[in-house]
């Protein structure tokens, strides 16, 4: 007799393999790599570093004090996981194709649109995470939703040590002190420390188009990958 598994049986298997994928620890070569890349950033000017600051420190503000990213309200409680799950990879789809345009635009620019490229990527990762709560049912209007969202954020762009950290928080979110205040500054620097070293060279005259529509593209995906897992996990664990 054949056994057709469940979605949620064929979702939670896709989950247990992206959750030893997000806690292995990092191999000889991505030590390295990651050395290098340290290296590399006391080389970049400050004002890079600077703009990416400013720019995140905007982001968290706008987020946990008010609801600026929230999208168009979506009727989704009639739809089943596997529904929402389509839906949000195709609303990833369109929010890559947009940063990969983005990041092509500014990256043929120069350094000051180079620059410009950094903020104008965050809004676009934000609101992809707003639809997305959307999406799966969540309303970011409630200030512990967008509390979640940064998590996610934090998540996909984090350092070993803190995606093990904040990955056991959104596996306990409904148990999760919800009014301890988001460390913008630790947020900011774990953010600025895992972007892709590839995202400074989009500053280089004639190579900078090509390196940003790819870097963006890399970074959306990453982005989409962490918060549907993330809010599958949240909904699973809920269900259950």
């Amino acid at each position: 007799m054949i056994i057709i598994d469940t979605y949620e049986q064929i979702i939670n298997r896709e989950l247990m393999a992206w959750k030893k994928k997000i806690l292995r620890k990092s191999g000889t070569f991505e030590r390295i790599s990651k050395t290098a890349q340290n290296k590399m950033n006391t080389f970049i000017p400050k004002k890079v570093h600077g703009v990416i600051t400013e720019s995140v420190r905007n982001l968290v503000e706008a987020v946990l004090k008010g609801s600026k990213f929230v999208s168009k309200e979506r009727d989704v409680s009639t739809l089943s996981l596997q529904q929402k799950d389509q839906w949000v990879k195709d609303t990833i789809g369109t929010y890559k194709k947009t940063a990969v345009i983005e990041g092509a635009g500014t990256g043929a620019g120069g350094l000051l649109l180079g620059l410009a490229d950094f903020p104008l990527l965050l809004t676009i990762k934000m609101k992809l995470l707003f639809e997305i709560a959307g999406l799966y049912g969540f309303d970011a209007k409630k200030y512990e939703e967008r509390l979640f969202i940064l998590h996610i954020f934090q998540l996909a762009f984090s350092s070993e040590e803190k995606r093990r950290e904040t990955l056991l928080i959104i596996e306990n979110w409904d148990r999760t002190n919800h009014t301890k205040e988001l460390d913008w500054q630790e947020f900011q620097q774990e953010y600025r420390d895992q972007i892709d070293f590839v995202k400074m060279f989009q500053l280089v005259p004639g190579i900078g188009a090509a390196v940003g529509a790819y870097a963006n593209h890399q970074l959306l995906e990453q982005l989409g990958e962490t918060a549907m897992n993330g809010y599958r996990l949240r909904i699973l664990s809920e269900k259950a």
